[in-house]
C-alpha cells in the first residue's frame, strides 16, 4: 500500500493534499488564489482577505487505508496572510503526519510572495523506527493583466546529500485566465525528483448563482477528473474526483468556513 500511495497521480506525499475544487481541476492550481491552492502556492494567500478554516477527506482508489485527511487555517494580518496547515495519511501501522506554517503577502501591485516551512513524520509498521523531516517550500504569483495570472512553485529546494532522509523536490509553473465572469481556464507543468514532467489542465465555471462546475486532465495516468461546489453564506462545500487508468477513482470532499463576512 505504500508504493501504491507514492507512486499516485499528481502526489508528492510530503506535501499536504490538495483541496476538492483543486482536484476536480486536475490540480491545476498554482496560478489560481483560493483557500487550498494558497498551500500549494503560498504567494496566493496574499488574495485571502477573510480569516477562514477548512478541512478535507481525500478517499484515494476507495482504500480506507489510502485516505487523507487534512485540516488548514488562513489569517490575514496586516500586510501579510498567515497559514497553518496539518494533514495525515494512512492507518494505525503506517501514518504519515505532515503540519505547516506559511505565510504570504504582496510585494506590489502586480506581484505577491510567499514561503512555508514544512515538518513531516513516518511511522512505520514492523519497526519502532520513525522518520522526522524539517524543509521548506514557497513561490511567486503574478498578475499580468487583470484577468491572468502567472504562478511559479518550488518544494523542498534542499540537496538530499545533507539529508538523513531523502525527500523529493518539485518545481511547477502554470497560468490562468477569467475569459468573464462565469469561467476560468489554467494550465499548467511540473517536475517532481525521478518521475516525468506532468501537464494538468482545469476550467471552472459558474453554473448558476453560488454553484460552480469543475473539470480537468493531468498527464500523468492520463487522469481525468471533474467535480462541482456550492457555496451558502459563510460555508462553502466542494466535491472532486479524479480517475486513474488502472486504479479507479479518487473522492474528495472540503468543507471552508469563513470566519467573518467577505469583503
Amino acid at each position: 500500500m505504500v508504493f501504491l500511495f507514492l507512486k499516485s497521480p499528481g502526489i508528492n506525499g510530503y506535501q499536504p493534499v490538495t483541496g476538492a475544487p483543486e482536484s476536480g481541476m486536475g490540480g491545476s492550481c498554482v496560478m489560481k488564489p483560493d483557500f487550498w491552492s494558497s498551500f500549494y502556492n503560498q504567494a496566493s494567500l496574499a488574495y485571502i482577505s477573510v480569516r477562514s478554516f477548512g478541512i478535507n477527506y481525500e478517499n484515494r482508489f476507495c482504500i480506507s487505508e489510502l485516505g487523507t485527511g487534512t485540516a488548514g487555517l488562513v489569517i490575514p494580518s496586516g500586510r501579510a496572510t498567515l497559514g497553518a496547515i496539518y494533514s495525515q495519511f494512512g492507518y494505525r501501522d503506517f501514518r504519515r503526519q505532515a503540519a505547516a506554517l506559511a505565510c504570504g503577502m504582496k510585494l506590489s501591485e502586480k506581484m505577491s510572495a510567499g514561503i512555508q516551512i514544512d515538518f513531516s513524520r513516518e511511522v512505520f509498521p514492523g519497526t519502532e523506527n520513525k522518520t522526522s523531516t524539517v524543509t521548506f517550500q514557497g513561490g511567486l504569483l503574478f498578475e499580468l493583466q487583470e484577468n491572468i495570472r502567472l504562478g511559479m512553485h518550488f518544494y523542498n529546494p534542499v540537496p538530499n546529500s545533507i539529508r538523513k532522509d531523502p525527500l523529493p523536490a518539485s518545481l511547477s509553473a502554470g497560468a490562468g485566465i477569467q475569459l468573464n465572469k462565469f469561467f476560468f481556464a489554467s494550465a499548467e507543468i511540473g517536475i517532481t525528483t525521478g518521475k516525468s514532467l506532468v501537464v494538468s489542465t482545469g476550467v471552472e465555471l459558474q453554473a448558476a448563482q453560488n454553484f460552480m462546475l469543475r473539470a480537468g486532465f493531468r498527464s500523468e495516468n492520463n487522469s481525468f477528473s471533474f467535480g462541482f461546489g456550492y457555496e451558502y453564506g459563510p460555508v462553502r462545500l466542494d466535491i472532486g474526483f479524479t480517475g486513474h487508468d488502472r486504479l479507479g477513482i479518487t473522492s474528495s470532499a472540503s468543507v471552508i468556513f469563513h470566519l467573518q463576512n467577505q469583503e
